[in-house]
């Protein structure tokens, strides 16, 4: 049973740093960087981490772009 929760646990951990990478690249597709996005390093502190992603910083800028971006994809839906 210990074993399950730890491969549950590397699985969890493989898809945030996916996540990451992945939301990072589509933010630099539409000219946004969030300098401080990340895992939650405090999601890594449960007995069984399941990762959160830490948005983190985001200026003015790059708040706007990201909402101008946003707007147009629900206009395009």
């Amino acid at each position: 049973m210990e074993t399950r929760k730890v491969r549950h646990s590397m699985v969890c951990m493989e898809e945030a740093d996916e996540a990451v990478a992945e939301l990072r690249a589509a933010l630099v597709g539409i000219g946004v960087v969030l300098p401080s996005l990340r895992i939650d390093p405090l999601s890594y502190a449960r007995e069984s981490p399941c990762p959160a992603l830490d948005l983190g910083y985001c200026s003015v800028d790059g708040a706007r772009r990201l909402a101008a971006a946003l707007r147009e994809a629900g206009r395009e839906r």
